[in-house]
């Protein structure tokens, strides 16, 4: 599970409700969430919770050899791990598949509905959780094996948990806010299990997402969103991994085909491209010369993250970087399979005003380096309006194949797939 690509975030699901019913009193409401921590079904997820920390542990002993102490242990991981969760090795994630089918059976006293390990698509929810995400570094400690049993039977040598309930809420007809939601639902489970409330240096975190009428409790198995995978230096739009996965994916990339990204910034999108389709080539480029820098840095970070894999079948990447400018690219015509790029959104890069000029610009261009009939491209924007405009005066080379919304940042984006018609393109340059 912790191998899915277009996931940010994964949990056990403790209990879900499709119809929840509030109270339309803000205390009677508050006091009903309370009163919720006692009647649920903590026994399995706690199970599925703990194993998940023991193969941590496992992975941490044979990374650290030199560690002694518990606390030492966590000061490390606390500010060295950037991977979390990623940076398992095969065999370590493939066990927890494993052991997940396996375990789950046994806790069987619950007559509750059997519990499954759910994902969190931060496609869908992006603000709240990005803080959390980066926060949650602290890596468990030689407790894990006892962690989630002496929270029901009371041991005293072990340390007490600590702990923290993040609430994700949506919808306008709650009388409540997240945090006064967290903090009462967080102190109901802190009276039920006697653990410790630690806002930074937490153990467990305690997910209650609550949709319109729809509650899920959760307990989070991810310390570190999955999205921060492959990026070790970011810039100031960088885009998700696992948003940059699904973009990848929506344009079905082939043995051999050629992807470009000609506005790449730190190149998230041929990043990921180059570590799940090998077998294609990837080129990024991009106007900034710091972006270049980053994007180049980036590269070199997972060259050395496969290195340290298995040093004797260690391969470069399938990658190259160059700075150019996205209206002239050094490309020749009908020459690429397929472009996947995040445009310019007009807010933190660029203008609103200046994407009127630039994007019909970036899609002439664009339709010429494609291969006609066959070519294909997926574009992440914001400014809809504009790229609909954009789209309208190159319709002779380019068609909308499909439109999916997401979320960026809580902002309403769209990734456009376009096919590449059999019209011939205008040559720009003749001495390319």
């Amino acid at each position: 599970v912790h191998r899915l690509r277009s996931v940010d975030n994964l949990f056990v699901v403790v209990q879900e409700f499709k119809d929840y019913q509030f109270n339309e009193s803000k205390e009677d409401a508050l006091k009903d969430l309370e009163d919720l921590v006692k009647k649920l079904p903590w026994t399995n997820p706690l199970k599925v919770w703990e194993l998940n920390n023991s193969l941590k542990k496992k992975k941490t002993k044979r990374k650290k050899h030199n560690l002694q102490s518990p606390s030492s242990r966590e000061k490390l991981n606390d500010g060295g791990e950037e991977g979390g969760a990623d940076q398992n090795s095969t065999n370590d994630q493939e066990d927890c598949a494993q052991n997940l089918v396996a375990v789950e059976p046994t806790g069987g006293q619950n007559t509750e509905k059997p519990q499954g390990v759910t994902s969190r698509n931060g496609v869908e929810e992006e603000e709240d959780n990005e803080q959390s995400d980066v926060k949650v570094e602290v890596q468990t400690s030689s407790e894990s094996g006892t962690k989630a049993g002496d929270s029901q039977t009371g041991e005293g040598e072990a340390k007490v948990l600590r702990f923290r309930v993040t609430c994700n809420r949506a919808g306008d007809k709650h009388s409540f806010t997240s945090n006064e939601a967290a903090r009462d639902f967080g102190g109901a489970v802190q009276e039920h299990f006697q653990w410790k409330a630690d806002m930074t240096n937490f153990d467990v975190e305690v997910l209650l997402n609550i949709h319109n009428n729809e509650v899920v409790v959760g307990i989070a198995l991810t310390e570190e969103s999955l999205h921060r995978r492959n990026i070790t230096h970011f810039g100031p739009t960088t885009l998700r991994s696992t948003l940059a996965y699904g973009m990848l994916r929506l344009c079905d990339p082939q043995p051999t085909d050629i992807i470009v990204d000609p506005m790449c910034g730190t190149g998230a999108i041929p990043i990921e491209g180059a570590a799940e389709w090998p077998y294609c080539y990837h080129i990024a480029g991009d106007n900034s010369p710091q972006a270049v820098k980053r994007a180049a840095n980036n590269i070199c970070s997972l060259l050395r993250k496969n290195e340290s894999k298995d040093s004797s079948t260690a391969l470069g990447v399938p990658l190259d970087i160059i700075q150019w400018d996205i209206c002239s690219l050094p490309l020749r015509t009908g020459s690429v399979d397929i472009v996947v790029t995040d445009m310019p959104f007009g807010k933190r890069i660029g203008s609103k005003k200046k994407n009127w000029d630039l994007y019909p610009a970036c899609l002439m261009e664009m339709g010429r380096i494609c291969t006609p009939g066959t070519g294909r491209a997926v574009l992440l924007t914001q400014d809809k309006k504009c790229f609909a405009k954009a789209l309208s005066r190159v319709g002779h080379i380019w068609r909308r194949a499909q439109t999916v919304w997401v979320n960026v940042g809580g902002l309403h984006a769209a990734v456009y797939l376009l096919r590449r018609t059999w019209e011939r393109a205008e040559e720009r340059r003749s001495f390319w």
